[in-house]
């Protein structure tokens, strides 16, 4: 039942707090160690330091890329979780993030290595945002001939496995160098967003979100069920075109510059939909936003084992941290309602 009650406030108020503790933590923590008057003493002082330049050029652009790219998978994954009706429905699992993989495989493996992207990561996203469009335009091709959500479900994940293979083949015929840049960019990372890209980066994501603001009244329609949404005036077809279009404007971009992050798109809606027990997407956007943001910057925080120059990849730390999470809801048999 869609429901909204002042009893979310104070949950809202602590999930805020959440979010901006953790982005400023994420600033705080690194390979380097600074005191907190070293790093603020550094910010509002007129001279160009070495802390200022590592707070600023790399610090905070990656909490800034960790708090969009948390944002865009946890809002992308909530979106076709609605529009499939099925809990384990994602960017990750229905293929779209391999179609966006396929759009950047393109572009390093035939380019010779990153000469050819320039310099605000322009290319790259637009090939990423074309790969995850050709795969969501075949699940949106697909649902005309099929309507059992559940087939489209399965039909999305194999798209995705075929596309995934188009992309071993072309890592087959690439060179070494060519091959190594991609793998690298396989595993994930917040910190190919610098100062340069950051402005293409965050209008990119900014504009999937405001999408997906748009498109509340259709998403809480779908929840109670297509006839309903019809009976409110609700273009289904439009409607979920424009809901396909936000999932792969935000999946493409994140996707682009940060590599294939996973679990964040399937775990963060469903911990939102526990705590604020809705199926409001009134609720859920602005929230599921924030719960992503909130892992992701935890996530990027754990990766970076302080006082140390290696950092972990960023995909390895979600999964270890998503899958257990997926292994408790299942265990548990939450009952989630989509």
């Amino acid at each position: 039942m869609i429901t909204t009650n002042n009893t979310y406030s104070l949950k809202f108020i602590v999930l805020l707090l959440i979010t901006v503790l953790l982005f400023v933590l994420d600033v705080f923590v690194g390979s380097e160690i600074f005191s907190a008057k070293e790093i603020f003493n550094s910010l509002f002082s007129a001279e160009n330091s070495s802390i200022k330049t590592i707070i600023t050029e790399f610090r905070i652009p990656r909490a800034i890329t960790a708090l969009l790219v948390g944002s865009a998978l946890s809002i992308s994954g909530l979106l076709m979780q609605t529009v499939f009706k099925n809990p384990l429905a994602g960017p990750y699992v229905l293929g779209i993030s391999s179609g966006a993989s396929l759009g950047v495989a393109l572009v390093i493996l035939t380019s010779g290595y990153f000469g050819f992207i320039n310099s605000n990561g322009s290319v790259l996203v637009i090939a990423s945002w074309i790969g995850s469009g050709l795969v969501l335009s075949l699940i949106l091709a697909a649902s005309t001939k099929v309507k059992d959500i559940m087939t489209l479900l399965v039909l999305g994940i194999l798209f995705g496995s075929g596309v995934s293979a188009i992309v071993s083949i072309l890592q087959f015929f690439s060179d070494n160098a060519q091959l190594k840049s991609f793998v690298i960019w396989t595993l994930g990372s917040l910190e190919n967003v610098t100062n340069t890209k950051l402005p293409f980066f965050t209008i990119s994501i900014i504009l999937g979100l405001i999408i997906s603001v748009i498109s509340i009244k259709s998403l809480n329609g779908l929840v109670l069920g297509e006839a309903y949404a019809k009976s409110m005036g609700i273009n289904i077809k439009k409607s979920r075109l424009l809901i396909f279009i936000a999932t792969g404007i935000l999946t493409g971009t994140a996707t682009a510059y940060c590599g294939p992050i996973g679990f964040i798109g399937i775990i963060i809606p469903h911990i939102i939909r526990i705590i604020f027990k809705t199926s409001n997407h009134l609720v859920l956007i602005p929230t599921t936003i924030m719960g992503g943001a909130s892992i992701l910057l935890f996530s990027d925080i754990l990766s970076q084992l302080p006082g140390m120059a290696i950092k972990l990849p960023i995909n390895s730390v979600t999964a270890l941290f998503g899958i257990p999470i997926i292994i408790w809801l299942i265990i548990s048999n939450k009952r989630i309602g989509i």
